[in-house]
């Protein structure tokens, strides 16, 4: 059995890529759940963009609780970090799939994506303890 663990596991050592990473796996279950609940006629589509902001607010907590958690001190800086770049590869993302221009209003939602991170960073390091 630990010979089946060991060739099929995959840890990411690094605090932010790995608080980006379970960052962007939040989001997609978010995205997931928010699609069905759409497909299944619970929610209209103008109720999206709330429940939207919602799913990104928790991914981020998350990806900044991780961060914090493995790097066990400055999770501050580490779920701000954390914050930065999962913003910037939304932004970057929208910018290019979406062919969405990037404006004043877009790069405004980096500072609350970096405060929700930090904290969850806070969070984490002290959940280590």
């Amino acid at each position: 059995m630990h010979i089946i663990r060991r060739l099929f596991s995959l840890r990411i050592t690094h605090p932010t890529l790995s608080g980006l990473w379970y960052a962007f796996f939040w989001m997609m279950i978010g995205a997931l759940i928010l699609s069905l609940l759409l497909h299944a006629s619970l929610m209209e589509e103008e109720q999206l963009s709330l429940y939207t902001y919602i799913v990104h607010g928790i991914a981020l907590l998350f990806g900044g609780l991780v961060s914090g958690k493995r790097s066990g001190k400055k999770g501050l800086y580490q779920g701000a970090i954390t914050g930065l770049f999962y913003s910037i590869l939304l932004l970057l993302i929208s910018f290019l799939a979406l062919d969405h221009s990037i404006g004043l209003a877009n790069l405004v939602l980096i500072l609350p994506a970096i405060l929700i991170a930090s904290a969850g960073g806070v969070f984490g390091v002290n959940l280590r303890k």
